[in-house]
């Protein structure tokens, strides 16, 4: 770049060349301890220090890399670059996240020639071909017999052979036949969507950009989904390398393909990297059993003909709006953010759907109804269980395989797979705010009965009474759904008052959506005894906020310790306090 002389010191060999005056013929780490103890006799060495940095070793034997300046081949890049730069400026290359299409272009603008040779023993090699006696360079696709120059057949090929990016920059085109004109490359080029890792943005896809604008002379793709890096717990790059990555065959055998697919999906940011977690695999391992034993009691619960969810629409609950407008929401979400590419949040959509709300409400909404004696009543509830299933299925099969075949596949009336079966649409006609507005009313009213009854220590199938404080619409609502309130909040009764009404002394009390609940404490509890461990349990908490309070008002001990381990007294502390104050508040309300 600035012109200087090029002196290479060390040869091929390892050895010092004749450049290297006295030292020459030297081994180049004989020469190294040569020259400093040179300096050292001469008085020149100032200090010697050690210094940790990069060192490149060979994979083989294990000896450190020596720069070495030598003859290479290069592709000029000027003129592949300005198309490949204009390509993605008009918008014929679109990178997702649209970060990257700052740092392609800063890379492609800012761009050196390319080094294409690699001195290696494996690989396409240079096609270029030298004459022993005149010395001229043939460069040609078939092996030339004799020199174009000299007529010699003394001839020699290149030895090294191509960086291996040069190979894979023809990948979208010479797949399918290229030179030749293909009906492969006719049909499949060029492609829509390209997948790959942040990491190789330069090395593959700016390379595939300007090699297939010169050969083919339209773009591969038109969209470039960038994926982070999978990092270690320590947040570092898995390599081979550094012996910190894992083996999936590994993972999958103690979780499941299908768990480790969700865990390298779910949440992630577009474009980010994340951190592998063993923890997260076995969450969604969970997922996969709470899906599999959900679709066991809904196929339990089925009949063997497949009900035609439209032939029921007018005798759909509550309930059954409710999911039937949760689950075309979620679809249209699914839809809305696969089209965006934003895989992490949309299988994030599909798993709360499943979880949170088909399994952990509607199905223990249906129980009662599949009970029924009424076979309407039950088969509409079937209809609308095998029509949210078989969606959802669908939905989640392209981040989830092979379980979601197996389900689909023992629905009554499905055949073939689910890989061709059609992508589900939103129905806005199932779209139901109303219907969402009040069960999720209804779900506030039993998550706080389900709280007080776990903090009064209530055993799970003790029936309890419930009087709810509520405005006229909302005791409609209350009165209209008793059976269903009963029914998920363990309740033997449940009653509703107005608003001006006295609030009955001695029960636990709590607010949902403006309404106050109560549930009497009398027959529900020991008072007693539940006064006594409440009394016990606060006065454990006093000392240990005591404790901690003298450890804080102690001047040696915050002169002394680390800032860190002072904030941890802290928020123990706080913890503590907000735990005493919880059990003084229960106290006072059993004690009326």
């Amino acid at each position: 770049r600035h012109q200087l002389p090029k002196i290479a010191v060390i040869g091929e060999d390892g050895r010092m060349t004749a450049a290297a005056g006295k030292y020459a013929g030297q081994d180049r780490l004989e020469c190294r301890k040569g020259i400093i103890a040179e300096l050292e006799a001469a008085g020149l060495l100032e200090k010697t220090e050690t210094h940790v940095h990069n060192v490149g070793h060979c994979y083989r034997c294990d000896s450190s890399v020596e720069p070495l300046i030598s003859k290479q081949w290069f592709v000029k890049m000027e003129p592949l670059a300005k198309p490949a730069i204009d390509t993605v400026k008009n918008g014929a290359v679109e990178f997702i996240p649209e970060r990257f299409t700052k740092i392609y272009l800063n890379w492609m603008e800012n761009i050196r020639d390319w080094c294409i040779s690699r001195q290696l023993w494996w690989g396409h090699r240079i096609p270029a071909w030298y004459c022993g006696d005149c010395g001229a360079v043939i460069v040609a696709r078939d092996a030339p017999q004799t020199c174009g120059t000299c007529g010699s057949g003394n001839l020699a090929q290149d030895q090294d052979v191509l960086d291996t990016w040069f190979s894979s920059a023809l990948w979208p085109f010479s797949t399918l036949g290229w030179p030749d004109q293909t009906p492969e490359l006719e049909y499949f080029y060029p492609t829509s969507v390209l997948v790959t890792g942040r990491d190789i943005i330069f090395f593959w896809v700016a390379r595939m950009i300007f090699m297939a604008l010169e050969f083919m002379e339209e773009p591969p793709f038109a969209k470039v989904i960038m994926h982070g890096l999978v990092l270690d717990h320590d947040g570092k790059k898995m390599s081979k390398s550094r012996g910190n990555a894992i083996d999936p065959l590994e993972e999958i055998e103690e979780f499941g393909t299908d768990a480790l697919r969700l865990a390298m999906i779910t949440g992630n940011t577009p474009g980010s990297d994340f951190r592998y977690q063993k923890g997260k695999i076995e969450g969604y391992r969970n997922f996969a059993n709470k899906l599999w034993n959900a679709s066991r009691f809904v196929l339990l619960n089925l009949d063997d003909e497949r009900l035609s969810l439209s032939d029921f629409k007018g005798s759909f609950t509550l309930p059954d709006r409710w999911i039937l407008s949760r689950y075309s929401n979620t679809a249209a979400e699914v839809q809305r953010l696969l089209e965006r590419f934003d895989l992490g949040m949309a299988a994030q959509t599909l798993y709360d759907f499943v979880w949170n709300e088909y399994c952990d409400w509607y199905i223990e909404m249906a129980k009662p109804r599949l009970r029924s004696s009424e076979p309407s009543e039950r088969r509409t509830v079937q209809a609308v269980l095998r029509h949210v299933l078989q969606g959802t299925l669908e939905l989640l099969h392209p981040f989830i395989p092979f379980i979601t075949e197996e389900i689909w596949q023992k629905l009554p009336g499905n055949s073939g797979s689910i890989m061709i079966a059609p992508w589900p649409q939103a129905d806005p006609g199932l779209i139901d705010a109303k219907a969402e507005k009040e069960i999720g009313a209804l779900m506030d009213i039993i998550r706080a009965i389900r709280n007080v009854r776990a903090e009064m220590n209530v055993p799970p199938a003790k029936k309890v009474e419930a009087i709810c404080q509520a405005d006229p619409e909302k005791g409609q609502l209350i009165d209209t759904n008793r059976i269903l309130l009963q029914t998920l909040g363990g309740l033997s009764t449940i009653t509703v008052i107005q608003e001006d009404a006295p609030k009955p002394e001695k029960a636990a009390a709590a607010v949902a959506g403006g309404i106050s609940l109560f549930l009497p404490l009398a027959g529900m509890i020991d008072l007693t005894k539940e006064v006594e461990r409440l009394e016990k349990e606060y006065h454990q908490m006093q000392g240990l906020c005591a404790g901690v309070e003298a450890k804080l008002s102690n001047a040696g001990f915050l002169a002394k310790a680390p800032a860190e381990v002072v904030s941890k007294e802290q928020e123990k502390l706080a913890g503590y306090r907000e735990k005493a104050l919880k059990l003084k508040e229960r106290l006072d309300a059993l004690k009326g």
